[in-house]
């Protein structure tokens, strides 16, 4: 799910505002119950004017990270929990897709940017935003050893006890970091590299904000280590006073995740759930996504804060995996990860 809000105490704002709309609405009122990822942020203003034009109380629900959400749906399929749901990303939405928890439902605003991440003809997914996972750096403290190029050069010993990446069972990134090193060596070689980062001193913790915040030189934890796995976006939070980013994404590293939203199967409220697909795909709304959720939208044409120009490119050749081969391997790609790093 990717959930790779960096400025966590501004998207927890945003979010703790959002919920104020998750009330007890009046008798008689139309609600939307949207369930989302624990880091699902928007401006309260949006909801307002969205309420205003249509008569619609969206309600959040948070419910985890991308896997426990989409677990969520899955054991509640026969009754489902909202109407709407935003946040299974492309790791998880083969297993979401194959157990019918989405509804079909075509909106006429997937037009302007995301069926290029269409996922089923049906049209039961409609991808809200895109997160790349790749290498961040501490541009000044790799200045003497040179900044490493591509996944294979983190076994260099020159990066021994450099690297901090979190935990794939536990974690979005982690986990699309894995699969990120699956599709560039394969199924046969994934292993050897990870031996490799192991044997040189590869450190793993349980989630991105720990690697990033707390173990990571090039962040405001200011920890011991220069390369950590986080997002392309995440230089954008990096900017100095002269309006240079310390920190740099390597794009050659790249691992694509999508971020999707769907109709409910068996929603109460289908109809109005719909009119809420509309609006996470609409102008608005993804014209927000980079500054709360710092993440890229799917809607082609919309405006990237200044800052992303040069801080925080989207890469143009992000790796990827059929989402049915990651549904099929997934959790024994993790175990097997697990035996080797851990055991």
């Amino acid at each position: 799910m990717f959930r790779r809000v960096l400025t966590v105490a501004v998207a927890a704002a945003s979010l703790a505002a959002c919920s104020a709309t998750t009330g007890q609405a009046p008798q008689g009122e139309r609600v939307v119950t949207l369930v989302t990822h624990d880091s699902f942020a928007v401006k309260p203003e949006l909801l307002d004017a969205f309420k205003a034009e249509t008569g619609i109380t969206i309600k959040t629900l948070a419910s985890g990270d991308a896997g426990a959400m989409t677990n969520k749906l899955v054991l509640t399929k026969g009754n489902p929990i909202g109407d709407v749901a935003f946040g299974v990303d492309s790791t998880f939405a083969s297993r979401a897709l194959k157990e019918g928890v989405f509804a079909e439902y075509a909106s006429a605003e997937a037009g302007k940017g995301a069926q290029r991440y269409q996922l089923d003809p049906p049209n039961r997914l409609h991808a809200v935003d895109v997160g790349d996972v790749c290498l961040n750096i501490d541009v000044a403290a790799l200045k003497d050893v040179g900044e490493p190029k591509q996944l294979a050069d983190l076994a260099d010993p020159r990066y021994r006890d450099m690297l901090v990446v979190q935990d794939p069972a536990t974690s979005s990134p982690g986990l699309a970091f894995l699969l990120g090193t699956i599709a560039t060596f394969g199924e046969s070689n994934w292993t050897n590299y990870w031996g490799q980062l192991k044997a040189n001193g590869v450190k793993v913790v349980s989630g991105w904000e720990e690697a990033y915040t707390q173990d990571f030189s090039g962040s405001s934890g200011k920890g011991p280590r220069p390369i950590v796995v986080s997002y392309a976006s995440s230089p954008s939070a990096e900017v100095g006073d002269d309006g240079t980013p310390r920190t740099k994404a390597l794009l050659d590293t790249c691992y694509r995740q999508v971020e999707y939203a769907g109709v409910l199967e068996g929603a109460k409220n289908a109809e109005d759930a719909r009119k809420v697909v509309d609006f996470l795909l609409g102008e608005k709304f993804q014209a927000d996504v980079p500054g709360q959720m710092y993440v890229y939208p799917s809607r082609e044409g919309v405006a990237l804060p200044e800052a992303w120009t040069k801080a925080a490119p989207l890469p143009e050749k992000a790796r990827t995996l059929p989402a049915s081969q990651v549904d099929a391997n997934r959790e024994r790609w993790v175990q097997q990860w697990r035996a080797l790093v851990q055991g």
